[in-house]
């Protein structure tokens, strides 16, 4: 019997016998928790802790390391909704196939158009870093490659303009993309500007990825052995090097520049929920997973608030704002060696991060294209791999191509707002899942503590310290979006009383939901019209063709 309307939703047991049908041609089962925890780790530590980490830092200052810890818990909250999830529902798909048995279709297709998103933005970062480490560690060996095939139009431009207006002071980078596109060859009358080295490691990593599960396994671990190796080696040597008066003033900037990082800095955790992607091909994905999620981030936790207080301490805050922050450090205080081994190990470690974002995102439109809401061709397996084919194809092209012209900073920007959206919708999946009582069949399930009487009394007392410090209706102005995030605190403090909500899920929704706030306006319009594009293709497609439809 078919199913009109758009909030049609799938039973767990539907979503169980359609990855058992599909698994006789389908993927192979060899991942176990070192592997996956590997994945979250690779994932997790990759262009953050490489390159965006600095950014955050210069808006912050070391305060910046308190941030850390607050995103590290939100994202814990999250993950023990994703780990219930994938104890129930083991299947490739992430938080779309989550949405799908807990919201409906409509949700679900709009958290896998953002994961879409989420995934493809966040290796055009972890490709462009990348790509700087490269350059560097050629230049360290005495190889100049050409600067105009190392750097994107628009950084360039912009530099070159900053330069020629004859401020008093750049910094290395800036002086570097504008001698780079004084350098550039010229077509007609436009310089020819792309970052050469981003576009093929993404296309290198996307070849490996097609190859093979067990390929890529192997890859990824050997990867972040060395890369936990090299940032234990900083962490180290750096702390000899710390100057305490560095780290004063600790919050320059106040409370609004250290959470002004808080795109960096989110971006720098987001990867923990790939993990959920390789459910198909775990040994024990109802045991595992759980597991892993919980085991990459209290580690990555530790270790990025120990970087960032460790370059925070080395050198001035004020001179972080490059995209090499860990070799940087070291070519400051003139330890040239140290730089030229990170230089080496972040172009190794780097890549195990492109190398997890590359299987994740066509595992989501193999999803999707199962369940009827994409093209068949997205579900393809190829018959001797093992893999998504053609998904994997078009993920590399989606990738690689942008990465050639578009700067680092709009990307990083740009990841957030999907993420999430699609981490709050899994927060609330579990509350919906709780309330229908299907939480009970979960094999792992989030540690139970009655919200009942903690989440409006929690409203009033937040609601009232920021009454009494006179800046309620001033951040409301300035964030129209936080009137969003009083108003479901507001609801959830009145479902929470009248089911007994679990408090650690609803912490979950309102922590990313008010970081959610902090993005700015030029985020949540790219969003828009992304989510605009994908409900016209759902609409045009998807819904008439999904499998609930017939």
């Amino acid at each position: 019997m078919s199913d009109n309307s758009i909030f049609r939703r799938k039973s767990i047991n539907n979503v169980l016998q359609q990855s058992e049908d599909s698994h006789g041609g389908g993927l192979v089962k060899i991942l176990g928790v070192r592997d996956l925890t590997s994945f979250g780790i690779a994932a997790i530590i990759g262009a953050g802790i490489f390159s965006t980490i600095g950014r955050a830092s210069f808006e912050g200052g070391p305060a910046v390391s308190l941030l850390f810890v607050f995103v590290s818990i939100a994202c814990i909250f999250t993950a023990l909704c994703y780990a219930q999830f994938a104890s129930m529902v083991p299947v490739s798909g992430s938080a779309y196939t989550y949405a799908y048995v807990s919201f409906g279709e409509i949700f679900a297709w709009i958290i896998g158009w953002a994961l879409i998103l989420e995934y493809a933005v966040s290796n055009m970062v972890v490709a462009i870093s990348w790509s700087e480490y490269f350059v560097g560690m050629l230049h360290g060996f005495g190889i100049n490659f050409p600067d105009y095939l190392t750097i994107d139009y628009g950084t360039a431009h912009k530099a070159f303009l900053e330069t020629q207006a004859g401020a008093s002071k750049f910094t290395d980078s800036t002086l570097f993309a504008a001698k780079a596109y004084e350098h550039a060859p010229v077509l007609g009358s436009v310089k020819l500007l792309i970052d050469l080295p981003a576009g093929v490691i993404t296309m290198l990593v996307t070849s490996l990825v097609y190859v093979g599960m067990k390929e890529s396994r192997s890859a990824s671990n050997f990867l972040v052995v060395l890369k936990l190796v090299v940032i234990l080696m900083v962490i180290s040597v750096g702390a000899f090097y710390v100057k305490p008066e560095n780290w004063s003033p600790f919050a320059p900037n106040g409370a609004q520049g250290v959470l002004g990082g808080v795109a960096s800095v989110f971006f720098a955790f987001i990867g923990f929920d790939s993990i959920s992607t390789t459910a198909e091909e775990c040994k024990n994905p109802q045991r595992d997973l759980p597991r892993a999620m919980i085991y990459c981030l209290i580690i990555c936790a530790v270790l990025y608030v120990c970087i960032t207080l460790v370059l925070t301490g080395m050198v001035n805050y004020t001179e972080l704002k490059v995209d090499d922050p860990l070799a940087y450090v070291f070519q400051k205080i003139n330890f040239d060696f140290m730089a030229g081994i990170i230089s080496v190990s972040a172009v190794v470690a780097i890549t195990s991060a492109l190398l997890v974002y590359q299987m994740g995102q066509p595992r989501i439109w193999m999803a999707m294209s199962r369940d009827g809401l994409l093209w068949k061709r997205f579900s393809k397996i190829h018959p001797k791999f093992k893999t998504p084919s053609f998904a994997t194809i078009v993920t590399g092209f989606v990738v690689a191509v942008p990465s050639l012209f578009l700067d680092m900073g709009f990307f990083v920007d740009l990841t957030s707002v999907g993420t999430f959206f699609a981490f709050i919708l899994v927060c609330g999946g579990v509350l919906y899942l709780d309330y229908q009582g299907l939480s009970k069949d979960a094999k792992f399930k989030i540690p139970y503590l009655n919200g009942q009487f903690i989440v409006g009394p929690l409203l009033l007392v937040a609601i009232s310290f920021v009454i009494y410090n006179n800046t309620f209706f001033s951040e409301l102005e300035a964030k129209p979006l936080l009137a969003v995030f009083w108003l479901v605190w507001g609801i959830l403090s009145v479902l929470a009383y009248q089911h007994k909500f679990s408090i650690l899920p609803v912490l979950g929704i309102l922590t990313n939901l008010y970081l959610m706030t902090e993005l700015g306006v030029t985020n949540w319009t790219i969003f828009l019209i992304w989510l605009a594009i994908g409900l016209v293709i759902y609409f045009m497609y998807g819904y008439k063709n999904s499998k609930l439809a017939k």
